[in-house]
C-alpha cells in the first residue's frame, strides 16, 4: 500500500493538471453573474474593488436600470477596479478580468461565452433581468457559473441562482444586515442553501478560495480507501442526524456535495470534514439540504406539460367511470411547485372537457420538511411571473404583499407530507406518478427498487413520468413508452407477477439538544391538602368546567349519566356529548348565561341514562373569579329523590302523568317556537350581513389587486430610481469636486474672468474679478453693465454684443483709472455639444509690461541720442550678423541710409566678395569666445571705395550665457 499511493498520488495530479489545461484551452473559465438592485451601486463597487485585477474570473452587472435614462454605470465602476469595464453589446465575448455591465431597457443572456441582447418582453414594473441572465448563465456555464446576489428591492435572482444550484454552480449573497435593501439577499437565503453570506467587501476573497476547490467531475471517479470510508462514516452521521440513508445515492454526487461544504469550511481532507461534522450537528442539517437539491419551478419543461394536458391527462379522465376519483402522486415535490402545476393542469382540462363528476386528490411528498411546511403555505415569490402565464396568474393565484398565493381552489387539491420513498410504505391506487430528477441521483440498485415501488403504486394503464435523464432501465418491461423523448410511460400487464417488494423500516432521528434530566421537587405533605382532597373526592358535586363556546376545559367527579361521548370523529364540546333529556333546555339556558352573566338553575330536568331516566338539577354559572378562569363556565349537575304519591288511585296518577306530559309539550312547542323565530331572525341577519360582507369582500379584492399592482409597479419604479438617484449622487460628487478643482485653478491663474450669458447676465466670475467690477455673491444673474468698474471701456457692452453676433473673439488692452492696465479679451462660451451659451470675458493685468515698455521707450531715446551725437561710427549686430542699429555717422562713412541698412547682413552689404569668407569666421570667432576685441576688417564705404577700419566691438550674452548681440565701433586708419 505504501508503493500504491504515491503513485495514485501522481496520477491523480496528473490528471487535474490536463482538466485543468483542457479548461483553460477551452476557455471554461468561471463567469460571475452579479445580480444587483436600490442600494447595488454601493455593494457593487464594494464587490469590484476588493477583485484581483489578475483573478482570472469574468463578471456580467446585471442591475435594475431606468429605461428612460443613459446608462452611467460603466464609468462609475470604472473608478472603483482596475479590470476594464464595459457595456455590453450584441454578441460581445465574455473575457477573463473584464467586467461587463448589461445597458438600459435590455434583457440580456449568455450563450457559448457569449453576451446577447433582447428587447424586453415585460412590462416595466414586471422584468426580471437577473433571473433571466442566470438561468442562461447556469445552461451555458455549467458548474462554471457564479451567481452573487447584492442590495435590492424584491425576490429577482432567487429563481436564477437556483438553477444555478442544480447544475452545481455556487452561489453567493450578501449578509442582508449590510445591505442597503435586504429583500433580495433574505430571498435568496430562503430559496436555496447558498455557498457563503459576507458583506459585499469580503465576498471576492471567499469566491477565489472557494473555487480553488475543484469538485469531482468524472464519474468513474475512485476515491482511495481512506476516502471510502470517511464517506461511509458521513452516511451514519446523516443517517443518526436526519432519520435518512444516502447509501444508496451516486457517489460521485455526494463527493460533490460534501466537497462544496468543505470548501466553504476551508476544509482540505474528507477525513477532517468528518470530524468537523462530527462536532457539529447543525453542519448535518446544512449537509442534508445540500444533499436535497431543492431545484424546481412552476411548469418546468413547458413541452412535457403541453403533451400532458393535451394527450395524457384528457385520456386518463375520460377512463374514469367507476370511481370518480383520480389519484396522483408527486415524489420529490420540493417547494410545491411541479405539484400546484400539476393541480392546475388537471382542473384546466376538466373545466375544457365539462367533467364535474370527477375530483382529482394529489398527494406531494418530499424528504424536506422545511420544503412541505413552504409548500403547504403555498405562497410564492413575484419572480414566478417568468414561469407562469398572466391567465394562470390570474385564474388559479391571489396577489399578496409576499408575491403570489395559490388560491383555495387549487390547494385543496393537493395533500403535502414527508415521507422517504426509500424507507416509508408508497401510496396505492395511484393513476397518475410525476417524479422527475429525482433518480439522477440514486445508483442503479436504487433506482431498480422506487421504479419497481412505482409499478407496485400504479393502477392498471396508470402514468408514470420521469425527467428528461432519466430512464427505466432493466425494468423497461414493467412500462411502454407512450412518448419516449418526453420520458412518459404507461404500466403494462404482466403475465407473470414481477419480483415482491421490500419496505424497510426508518431510521430513528438523534435528538441534538441534550435535555438535562431535572428530579421533581417533593414538597411535604400538607395536612389542609389531604383534607381538601378527601372532601372533594367524596362529597364534592359532579361539575364540568367549559368555556364559552362549550369546548370541556376540567370534570370534576364522574359525568358519564349525564354526558356521553358523541358518534364519529372526537369531540370535546359538552353540546355534543349531551344525553337525551339535555339537548333542548341546556343548550338556550346556556347562552342566555354567556351573553347575561347570570347563573340560571334548571330544575327536575329528566335525563335518559341506559334505559332508565333520572332527574336533575343543573346549575349553570359564569365564572369571573379567579382572573385565571375569567370568562368561563361552571356546570354543575346534582341527582333530585323523585317522591311517588302513593295515596292517590291509579287513574288519578294516569291522569297526573297525562297533566304533566301535556304541560311539557306545551313547554317543548313554546321552545320550539322560540327557537324557530331566533333562527329565522339569525338567518336573516346573516343573510344580510352575508351579502354586505360579500359585497364589501368583493371591492376590497379589487381595491387589493389594484393597490398590489400598483404596488409592485411603483416597487419597481423606485428600484430604478433608486439606481438612478445612486448614479446622480455620484455625479453630483464628481462635478462638485471638478467644479472645486475649477475654481482653484482659476483663482490660481490670478486672472479676473466673467461668465455671462446670452443676456450679458453675471453667472460666475472669480476672485480677482471684484478688483475690477464692485462684485458680490449676491449680483450673480444681473447684468454685468450695471457694475461699476475701474476701467476706462464704454464699448465694452458694445464689444460683448458683438461678439455673441459674429463668434469672433476680440482682444484689447484697456487702462483703468488708477493706473492699472488690462489685456481684456472677449470670447464665446461653448458647451460641450459646441453651443453658444454665452460669453467669458478675462482681464489680465499687465502694468508691469506697459511700465516695462515705457522704460523701455525712455531708454530707447536716451540711446538714439547718444548714438546721433557721439563723433564715433556705431553699428549693433544681431548673433547672425544683421544689422540692428545704424548710427547717422556710420550713414555718412558707408553712404547708406538706416532705413537700407536695417535688418541686412552686414558683411554681405560692406565687405567685399574676396575677404567676406574670412571676415564672417573673425566675427564668428570672436562672439563664441564672448568677450570684447579688436581686429581690423576692410570694408567698402561711401562711393564704393576699399578702406581699412579698426573695429572695437562688445558682445551681449543672454541669460542663457549665449551671444545676443554685438556692438561695433568702427573707427578708420
Amino acid at each position: 500500500m505504501k508503493t500504491i499511493k504515491p503513485k495514485q498520488e501522481a496520477i491523480q495530479k496528473e490528471t487535474s493538471e490536463k482538466e485543468k489545461t483542457n479548461e483553460s484551452s477551452n476557455g471554461l473559465f468561471p463567469i460571475v453573474g452579479i445580480g444587483a438592485s436600490a442600494g447595488g451601486l454601493e455593494a457593487l463597487e464594494q464587490f469590484l474593488s476588493n477583485v484581483p485585477e489578475d483573478s482570472g474570473l469574468g463578471f456580467v452587472v446585471i442591475q435594475h436600470l431606468d429605461p428612460t435614462q443613459k446608462g452611467m454605470l460603466p464609468e462609475l465602476l470604472q473608478r472603483k477596479t482596475k479590470m476594464k469595464v464595459l457595456q455590453a453589446v450584441e454578441g460581445i465575448p465574455v473575457e477573463p478580468d473584464k467586467v461587463y455591465v448589461i445597458p438600459p431597457n435590455k434583457s440580456m443572456s449568455i450563450t457559448k461565452g457569449n453576451l446577447h441582447l433582447f428587447e424586453p418582453k415585460e412590462t416595466r414594473g414586471m422584468r426580471l433581468p437577473i433571473d433571466f441572465f442566470l438561468k442562461s448563465l447556469a445552461e451555458d456555464r455549467k458548474d462554471h457559473g457564479v451567481g452573487i446576489i447584492l442590495s435590492g428591492m424584491g425576490s429577482d435572482g432567487s429563481a436564477g441562482i437556483s438553477s444555478l444550484k442544480e447544475q452545481n454552480g455556487r452561489v453567493l449573497v450578501q449578509t442582508p444586515e449590510t445591505a442597503q435593501f435586504d429583500s433580495m439577499p433574505r430571498s435568496a437565503i430562503e430559496a436555496i442553501t447558498v455557498d457563503i453570506v459576507a458583506p459585499a467587501n469580503e465576498l471576492p476573497v471567499k469566491l477565489i478560495e472557494l473555487l480553488k476547490h475543484k469538485p469531482v467531475k468524472k464519474s468513474n471517479y475512485q476515491p482511495e480507501i481512506e476516502d471510502k470510508n470517511s464517506l461511509d462514516r458521513i452516511i451514519t452521521l446523516l443517517r443518526s442526524y436526519t432519520g435518512n440513508d444516502f447509501s444508496q445515492y451516486k457517489k460521485n454526487t455526494l463527493y460533490r456535495r460534501i466537497e462544496r461544504r468543505m470548501a466553504v469550511h476551508k476544509i482540505d481532507k474528507i477525513t477532517s470534514y468528518v470530524h468537523f461534522l462530527q462536532e457539529n450537528p447543525k453542519e448535518g442539517d446544512i449537509l442534508f439540504k445540500e444533499l436535497m437539491i431543492g431545484v424546481t419551478n412552476f411548469f418546468r419543461d413547458v413541452i412535457v406539460w403541453d403533451y400532458l394536458k393535451t394527450q395524457v391527462i384528457p385520456a386518463i379522465i375520460n377512463n374514469i367511470k367507476s370511481e370518480p376519483v383520480l389519484r396522483a402522486w408527486v415524489p420529490a415535490c420540493s417547494t410545491g411547485e411541479e405539484a400546484y402545476s400539476l393541480a392546475i393542469l388537471f382542473k384546466e382540462v376538466l373545466t375544457k372537457i365539462n367533467r364535474t363528476d370527477v375530483s382529482i386528490q394529489i398527494f406531494a411528498t418530499d424528504l424536506d420538511n422545511d420544503a412541505i411546511e413552504r409548500a403547504r403555505k403555498g405562497v410564492f415569490l413575484a419572480n414566478i411571473i417568468s414561469d407562469v402565464s398572466p391567465a394562470r396568474l390570474k385564474r388559479f393565484f391571489v396577489k399578496t404583499g409576499e408575491g403570489y398565493r395559490i388560491n383555495t381552489e387549487i390547494r385543496e387539491m393537493v395533500v403535502f407530507a414527508q415521507h422517504n420513498l426509500t424507507m416509508h410504505p408508497p401510496f396505492t391506487k395511484i393513476d397518475f406518478i410525476s417524479c422527475r430528477n429525482l433518480l439522477i441521483y440514486m445508483d442503479g440498485e436504487l433506482q431498480k427498487k422506487i421504479i419497481g415501488l412505482f409499478y407496485y403504486s400504479i393502477n392498471p394503464e396508470g402514468i408514470l413520468v420521469l425527467g428528461s435523464s432519466e430512464s427505466l432501465g432493466s425494468q423497461s418491461n414493467l412500462f411502454s413508452s407512450l412518448e419516449n423523448k418526453l420520458k412518459i410511460y404507461q404500466k403494462t400487464a404482466l403475465k407473470q407477477s414481477p419480483e415482491s417488494f421490500e419496505f424497510p423500516t426508518s431510521f430513528s432521528k438523534t435528538n441534538h439538544i441534550d435535555n438535562e434530566e431535572k428530579t421533581p421537587v417533593q414538597s411535604l405533605p400538607n395536612i389542609q391538602a389531604l383534607a381538601d382532597q378527601l372532601l372533594l373526592k367524596y362529597f364534592s358535586p359532579v361539575g364540568v368546567l367549559v368555556n364559552e363556546e362549550g369546548d370541556i376545559i376540567y370534570t370534576s367527579g364522574r359525568t358519564g349519566k349525564y354526558l356521553e361521548p358523541s358518534v364519529g370523529k372526537a369531540n370535546l364540546n359538552i353540546f355534543a356529548m349531551l344525553r337525551e333529556g339535555l339537548r333542548q333546555k341546556f343548550p338556550v339556558a346556556f347562552r342566555k348565561v354567556v351573553k347575561k352573566k347570570e347563573t340560571i338553575v334548571l330544575q327536575n330536568i329528566k335525563v335518559g341514562t341506559n334505559g332508565d331516566t333520572q332527574t336533575l338539577d343543573i346549575s349553570i354559572r359564569p365564572i369571573e373569579h379567579p382572573e385565571q378562569l375569567n370568562g368561563n363556565v361552571m356546570v354543575i349537575f346534582k341527582e333530585v329523590t323523585a317522591v311517588p304519591n302513593v295515596d292517590q288511585p291509579t287513574n288519578s296518577g294516569s291522569k297526573s302523568r297525562q297533566a304533566e306530559l301535556e304541560e311539557e309539550l306545551r313547554q317543548l312547542h313554546s321552545e320550539m317556537q322560540n327557537t324557530v323565530e331566533e333562527m329565522q331572525t339569525s338567518q336573516e341577519e346573516l343573510k344580510s350581513t352575508n351579502e354586505e360582507l360579500q359585497s364589501t369582500n368583493e371591492e376590497l379584492q379589487s381595491t387589493n389587486e389594484e393597490l398590489t399592482s400598483s404596488k409592485e409597479e411603483m416597487q419597481s419604479l423606485n428600484e430604478e430610481l433608486q439606481t438612478v438617484n445612486a448614479e446622480l449622487l455620484t455625479k453630483v460628487e464628481d462635478y462638485s469636486r471638478v467644479n472645486n478643482d475649477m475654481k482653484n485653478l482659476l483663482n490660481s491663474t490670478d486672472i479676473a474672468t466673467l461668465f455671462l450669458d446670452k443676456k450679458l447676465n453675471i453667472r460666475r466670475f472669480t476672485n480677482q474679478a471684484t478688483k475690477i467690477f464692485k462684485l458680490i455673491k449676491s449680483d450673480i444673474g444681473r447684468p454685468f453693465t450695471d457694475q461699476v468698474t475701474d476701467l476706462i471701456y464704454p464699448e465694452l457692452e458694445n464689444d460683448a454684443l458683438e461678439v455673441l453676433k459674429t463668434l469672433v473673439f476680440i482682444e484689447k488692452q484697456i487702462p483703468a483709472k488708477d493706473g492699472r492696465w488690462f489685456t481684456i479679451r472677449i470670447m464665446p462660451y461653448r458647451t460641450n455639444d459646441d453651443r453658444i451659451d454665452g460669453l467669458v470675458i478675462t482681464f489680465i493685468n499687465i502694468s508691469d509690461l506697459k511700465q516695462l515698455e515705457v522704460d523701455l521707450e525712455e531708454n530707447g531715446q536716451i540711446n538714439r541720442m547718444w548714438l546721433d551725437s557721439t563723433s564715433d561710427i556705431f553699428i549693433s549686430l544681431s548673433d547672425n550678423g544683421e544689422i540692428k542699429e545704424f548710427n547717422p555717422k556710420a550713414e555718412l562713412f558707408f553712404g547708406k541710409k538706416r532705413d537700407e541698412v536695417l535688418g541686412k547682413n552686414f558683411v554681405k552689404m560692406f565687405v567685399a566678395e574676396p575677404e567676406r569668407s574670412k571676415t564672417q569666421k573673425e566675427i564668428i570667432k570672436l562672439a563664441k569666445q564672448g568677450k570684447p576685441g579688436t581686429f581690423k576688417m576692410p570694408v567698402l564705404i561711401a562711393g564704393n571705395k576699399k578702406a581699412i577700419v579698426t573695429c572695437t566691438f562688445q558682445i551681449l550674452i543672454s541669460n542663457l550665457k549665449t551671444p545676443k548681440a554685438i556692438l561695433m565701433m568702427l573707427n578708420k586708419e
